[in-house]
Order: C-alpha cells, then sequence, then structure tokens
C-alpha cells in the first residue's frame, strides 16, 4: 500500500495560490503573493506597451514640479540634521573628564564604557547606554576558551550581551579590572 506524504487537497479554481508549499521564494508579508492571470487574459503587444510606457513618462513629467518641491523640503530637511550634528561635535569636542575608560574588542564586537556610558557595537548594529538606563552591568568569561561576555541589563528586565574574543586569557583579569573602575567612579554615581 502506497502512502502519500503532504496534504492531498488542491486550491480551488480561481484562488490565487500562496505560500512556501506552491512558491518556494514565498515569504510572508515580504512578499506579495503571485496572482494568476486569467485564461482568457490576451498577451500585451509591443504596441500596447509602448503606449502605456509613453502615459507613465507623461505621468512622471507632470509630477516633476512636486518632486522638486519635495526635494527643496529634504535639502532644509539635510541642512537642520547638519546643524543638530554641529551641536554634536560641539558636544564631542568638550573635554571627556579625566577618569576609566574600558574599551574592548576583537574583528567584530566592541564594547565601550566611559563617562557617558556603555556602548555595544557588532558588526553593523550599535546600541548605547546611558548609566541612569542601566540597572546592572555583568562579566563572565568561558571556562575553556576566549571569550569574554559583558551583559547590559536594564531596568526594564531586558539584557544585551555581547562576546569580547581574546588574544589570550590574561586579558580577562585587565579587562575586569578596567570595567570595575569605569563602574565604581561612574555607575554608582548615578544611583
Amino acid at each position: 500500500m502506497e502512502q502519500r506524504i503532504g496534504s492531498s487537497s488542491q486550491p480551488l479554481k480561481g484562488e490565487p495560490v500562496t505560500g512556501a508549499g506552491f512558491d518556494p521564494a514565498f515569504i510572508p508579508g515580504l512578499t506579495s503573493p503571485v496572482k494568476e492571470e486569467p485564461e482568457d487574459a490576451k498577451p500585451e503587444t509591443d504596441d500596447e506597451a509602448e503606449t502605456a510606457e509613453a502615459a507613465e513618462t507623461a505621468e512622471a513629467d507632470a509630477e516633476a514640479p512636486e518632486q522638486d518641491a519635495a526635494a527643496e523640503d529634504e535639502d532644509e530637511a539635510d541642512a537642520d540634521a547638519g546643524a543638530e550634528k554641529a551641536d554634536d561635535a560641539e558636544e564631542a569636542d568638550e573635554p571627556a573628564p579625566d577618569g576609566p575608560v574600558f574599551e574592548a574588542a576583537d574583528r567584530r564586537a566592541r564594547i565601550v564604557a566611559d563617562h557617558k556610558g556603555v556602548r555595544l557595537a557588532l558588526d553593523d548594529q550599535e546600541c548605547e547606554f546611558r548609566w541612569d538606563e542601566i540597572g546592572a552591568v555583568e562579566t563572565e568569561t568561558a571556562r575553556f576558551g576566549k571569550r569574554f561576555t559583558v551583559t547590559v541589563h536594564t531596568p526594564d528586565r531586558r539584557w544585551y550581551p555581547i562576546e569580547i574574543e581574546a588574544k589570550a586569557r590574561s586579558d580577562f583579569k585587565r579587562w575586569d579590572e578596567e570595567l570595575d573602575a569605569v563602574l565604581d567612579a561612574y555607575f554608582e554615581d548615578s544611583e
């Protein structure tokens, strides 16, 4: 006796065929379902395609003045953003207080803890926590291997771990001491 794997039901005629079972490239939410053309639909000829293209070009030309106004608005927004960046640059130019700084990085990850707070980066993702946003900072070293894990806990019960690969296991002790010095200097002050 034969046993079939999978559904034996077929989609009804006229219903759209969707899902990964029918289209391996289908990703719900990212792609729209493929619409079947009716059987009586005729293929578009070259003349009809050129006419449709000319109509689209005419619509685009009519929208050009609106796009110019939108471009001017974007330029003004860019100028405002430039002014904000200049303000940020002025803040960055302020001398950092003389205090401890912890910084550790490997080929993918990076952590910096200083007077501003804790900044984590992994590949192209970054996050920054001010000292008043941090509930606790936890460190952990791997029993075997060279992974140093720093986890930032927030008061709303979320945590953000990052692993740094050390060049040698001797870096763990130095990193722990540097991070403790930063936490003693800045984290206690904010509470």
